[in-house]
């Protein structure tokens, strides 16, 4: 095997030339994997001994997708000319296989689709994942998936984004051959020469016509995707992109006419507001889970038995997403009801998923089997992490933290999954504060990916960073918050909703208020969020002469989609239509109130809700309870259902210019009061001319 250049070996067996791309960590595309892999394909094809072609990866996966900031280096582009190289792989008479393991993503999977042939060991994933960040496919994947696997499979993947397993992958027709795990290497190169031997005629996938030629029969396909996918592509401009593309591929006379189309379509997409801020995210990720003061090597505590407080809606959502991560689980209720009830809904959890086909039977059984359910404190004895997920109540959290601390073992952590209380008086409760962390999920638990991760004013370097490493492992963002009121998510929504409550009381009526936010690309506005939460929830059931709408609705019987009624009435499906009810009563407050009622523009509710958000957060970034601006974009992406594709609130303000932020606040401090008054470093970061991202 000889070396190309630092990232591709090339070695010839028996008349099969194996290029190797060995690039950690993830083998991303990248100048000098391009730049070797021009010299590879142009070696092998230019050599009569070489019969075949094998691209394998060395590590723990394939070409993971693109290596985006060494190809947006200016002084670091590739010497290849890579439409040179699609040339070629589309022209050579030679089989060229690509052997999959790990992950084939992005340009990756573009690569492997110009080669004649696919093999994959079980294990591999398989996407085009470009639509995340605001792009489309753009090195061939719009024109070459549809002749692989059609039309309709093939915006299904680039629409969505969403990765598929080996099974999936070769019923549709994107691979050709699985081979067995350990023997990538082996079974590629057989593959390839059973090719040669069959004397078989190359089969280019860019010549390919068979599916599209179908599709070409149905004039009416894009039209029909559009519309019943509406509301999954609502707002998001790469996917109809996608779709523009796929039109091209099928329609297009010649390969190589749609992909021209394909890049000139890409143009409109690089660097476009949905680009940049879905960009912003991607690396808002990557940065939340580092803690600025805790080291990379710090010790972290080994977490295999995991303990959960409380049965209910969150605690089996909580339970749930660490079975899926392969943990152990022990539930503790003191209610048998609610634990037998708790494994009817989990087990209905994982009937749905199979219905779907994303689990298979032995995985569930195998998933169940690690699940313990328990009346007992003293079954959470030996666990590593112990999770409580009780009612918001202070007492009965103090409580139980002092009394898991005399069952517990030493050495393990000791989780509140609570919303808004204070992590440092749980903590205390206890005689190894530096143990306690907040772990604050979001419902349902098992799917929402947003982990809030509370560090008290004791707790060790060594738990958070266990804790951090722990929510990649059962699917999670985590976002480290300091501890105040709410911390990062709750406290700036508890803003919003304030600023919306104003707004309804001065005359803008709720369905209007949540309407204004949908339209910006939230699936719901606040008293929709509201219902859905529970209006009862906090609420002392004491009747109190009606100081607040809520409060109000509540001793009306009103309590949100649990009974049907709140801010709006539900019907059998929970499908909503403003309250005639909620908007009298917000009438005949502002009447005892003196607050005069007037008509709103969308754009002054739209500004009020918004700019309340950020400016709660530009506070929060103040006084360090997010690290960053972009936790804090992170944690309303993952939790509250931000438009990703905006960016998160901090680098939508940034955008828009904080002096429009900041004239905003200073108008709503005139009209309701010092709660909003403009944040000093919103104030300072005006004055200077800089952005939150600039922090």
């Amino acid at each position: 095997m000889t070396a190309i250049n630092s990232a591709i070996d090339y070695a010839i067996e028996d008349g099969i030339a194996v290029v190797t791309v060995d690039y950690p960590p993830v083998n991303a595309m990248s100048t000098p994997v391009m730049d070797g892999l021009h010299e590879a394909f142009s070696r092998a094809t230019g050599d009569d001994a070489v019969k075949a072609l094998v691209l394998i990866c060395a590590g723990r996966t394939f070409i993971a997708g693109a290596d985006l900031k060494s190809l947006s280096d200016p002084n670091n582009r590739p010497k290849t000319d890579w439409n040179e190289v699609q040339q070629m792989m589309t022209t050579t008479d030679k089989p060229l296989v690509a052997a999959i393991h790990g992950t084939a993503l992005g340009g990756g999977m573009e690569l492997a689709m110009f080669l004649s042939n696919r093999v994959a060991v079980p294990s591999a994933k398989f996407g085009l994942t470009e639509v995340k960040l605001g792009l489309i496919p753009g090195g061939g994947g719009t024109q070459l998936l549809p002749r692989l696997v059609g039309a309709t499979a093939a915006l299904d993947l680039m629409t969505t984004g969403d990765q598929i397993g080996t099974d999936k992958a070769l019923a549709i027709g994107l691979i050709d051959a699985v081979v067995p795990e350990g023997e990538l290497r082996e079974g590629a190169i057989a593959f390839a020469r059973q090719i040669v031997a069959s004397g078989a005629p190359v089969k280019r996938i860019s010549e390919l016509e068979d599916k599209i030629a179908e599709d070409r029969k149905n004039p009416g396909l894009f039209e029909d995707y559009r519309k019943a996918n509406a509301k999954r592509l609502k707002g998001r401009d790469a996917p109809e992109k996608v779709i523009q593309c796929v039109e091209g591929a099928v329609n297009a006379k010649a390969f190589f006419d749609g992909m021209k189309v394909e890049q000139k379509i890409f143009g409109t997409v690089l660097n476009s507001p949905q680009n940049k801020a879905l960009m912003h995210n991607f690396f808002g990720e990557r940065a939340a889970a580092k803690v600025k003061d805790v080291p990379a090597d710090t010790p972290v505590i080994d977490i295999r038995q995991v303990g959960i407080i409380g049965a209910g809606t969150m605690g089996r959502g909580i339970a749930l997403a660490f079975l899926n991560g392969g943990f152990a689980v022990t539930m503790f209720d003191t209610v048998p009801a609610a634990l037998e009830n708790a494994q009817k809904l989990m087990r209905s959890s994982y009937d749905g998923q199979l219905k779907r086909g994303q689990i298979t039977p032995d995985k569930v059984d195998a998933r169940l089997a690690k699940l313990t359910p328990a009346g007992d404190l003293a079954a959470l004895a030996d666990c590593d992490l112990v999770i409580e997920a009780v009612f918001e109540d202070m007492d009965l959290k103090k409580e139980l933290f002092g009394k898991l601390d005399k069952i517990v073992k030493q050495g393990a952590i000791l989780a509140s999954n609570t919303s808004f209380l204070d992590i440092n008086v749980m903590a205390a409760s206890t005689a190894r504060p530096e143990a306690v962390v907040g772990m604050h999920f979001f419902s349902p638990a098992n799917i929402m990916k947003l982990l809030e991760v509370v560090r008290g004013d004791k707790t060790s370097k060594s738990v958070i960073a266990t804790v951090m490493k722990l929510a990649g492992r059962i699917g999670k963002v985590p976002v480290l918050s300091g501890v105040c009121h709410g911390f990062i998510g709750n406290r700036m929504n508890r803003r919003r909703r304030e600023a919306g409550e104003q707004l309804a009381l001065e005359g803008a009526a709720p369905a209007r208020i949540d309407a204004v936010l949908e339209a910006f690309g939230f699936p719901m506005g606040p008293f929709a969020m509201s219902d859905m939460a529970g209006l009862d929830v906090g609420w002392s059931r004491q009747p109190t002469g009606g100081t607040t709408a809520k409060e109000l609705l509540c001793e009306a019987g009103r309590y949100g989609q649990k009974n049907g009624k709140g801010y709006y009435d539900y019907d059998d499906k929970r499908n909503r239509t403003p309250a005639p009810v909620a908007v009298e009563i917000f009438r005949k407050l502002a009447q005892q109130q003196g607050v005069a009622q007037r008509e709103f523009s969308d754009e002054e509710i739209f500004e009020d809700l918004m700019f309340a958000l950020v400016n709660e957060g530009a506070k929060i970034l103040e006084e360090g309870i997010a690290q960053r601006s972009s936790d804090i974009d992170i944690t309303w992406v993952n939790g509250y259902s931000f438009p990703a594709y905006r960016g998160g609130p901090m680098f939508w303000a940034d955008e828009l210019g904080l002096d429009k932020v900041l004239a905003g606040m200073e108008r709503m401090e005139t009209r309701y009061g010092p709660d909003f008054a403009p944040a000093p470093l919103l104030r300072k970061l005006v004055a200077e001319g800089r952005g939150f991202g600039s922090l």
